[in-house]
């Protein structure tokens, strides 16, 4: 018997889908409200190799975007001991007709979800009663109550902290890297991308990315090559601000205001002595003096009449 599950028009308006979302993340959303592995309840087992195969990520694109709808989005949860998922608000999506049929359907599927603790998540957004009254069935509401309550002042601390980091480390209106990097011409994020933002994000910080990324607008080079040697550097480097990131740049130009050698014993030329991540094919080729077949001439001309001097051209010791 064939399955069909509905994704209303609204999904494509939905605000935080249209402004919180990327490419990736709205294909992986679509995946996990419509994958053959999805049940009438909104919870459903499914293993990370099998989203892997289907949607063609790797295991660890699969890893990171679940983490980021846990964390970011704020709209599944997972248990990867029993791998079971529950979609939040599966219920604004589905559930449009009721009857015994699908209450019976409902019913005994609640019946086989292992992680019990996954029922309430779905359930308290339901607003069908005869549905909802079925998951209530299998948890007690007032516990749950008193749960959503101290949840509710535990995130309400959480977000008092965090705003108050972002008041002390960033600007208020600090924009996310996935933002940054489309929004500046690097072009459009793929699953490598996302997988390689999302790592550095974690490994350094967003404003670290957002400030790689800026060099290389600044430099001309808007590719993510350029962005990724700029990163390592700063790992190598151990930097954690972007503050420390500026000190380094600004203790390398005046290292480079000092650097003087002596050619020929004509005098100090300075010598350009580039950083570890700068490639010169990725913003054009510098061309050295000696390219200019005038000044390689004069400089001949030069040579020849020194010999001279010197009584080299008669013989001379």
């Amino acid at each position: 018997m064939a399955k069909f599950r509905m994704v209303h028009t609204e999904f494509w308006d939905d605000p935080k889908v249209v402004e919180e979302m990327t490419p990736e993340d709205k294909y992986f959303f679509l995946y996990l409200l419509t994958n053959s592995n999805t049940t009438q309840i909104g919870i459903y087992q499914i293993t990370k190799k099998q989203m892997s195969f289907d949607t063609g990520h790797s295991i660890e694109t699969v890893n990171a975007l679940l983490e980021r709808f846990v964390k970011y989005h704020q709209n599944i949860v997972y248990n990867p001991e029993t791998r079971e998922i529950a979609i939040k608000n599966w219920g604004k999506y589905n559930f449009n007709r009721g009857g015994k049929p699908v209450l019976d359907c409902v019913n005994s599927e609640l019946k086989s979800v292992k992680d019990l603790s996954l029922i309430p998540i779905v359930g308290r957004h339901i607003e069908k009663p005869e549905i909802k009254k079925i998951y209530e069935s299998y948890y007690d509401t007032t516990t749950i109550r008193g749960q959503e309550k101290e949840e509710e002042k535990e995130e309400e601390k959480e977000e008092e902290k965090e705003k108050q980091q972002e008041k002390e480390e960033a600007p208020a209106s600090a924009v996310s890297p996935s933002q940054f990097f489309e929004e500046n011409g690097f072009g459009v994020i793929g699953g490598y991308i996302a997988e390689k933002i999302i790592q550095w994000c974690e490994d350094l910080s967003d404003e670290l990315v957002v400030e790689a990324m800026k060099i290389a607008v600044e430099s001309g080079a808007k590719n993510w090559r350029y962005v990724d040697k700029i990163l390592i550097n700063w790992s190598n480097q151990k930097v954690k601000t972007v503050d420390e990131a500026n000190a380094l740049r600004l203790a390398f130009k005046e290292s480079q205001s000092k650097l003087y050698t002596y050619k020929n014993g004509k005098g100090p030329v300075r010598t350009e002595q580039l950083p570890d991540w700068f490639d010169e094919s990725e913003v054009g080729t510098v061309q050295k003096a000696t390219d200019n077949p005038d000044l390689a001439n004069k400089k001949r001309d030069l040579q020849e009449k020194l010999k001279k001097l010197r009584g080299e051209g008669n013989g001379e010791a």
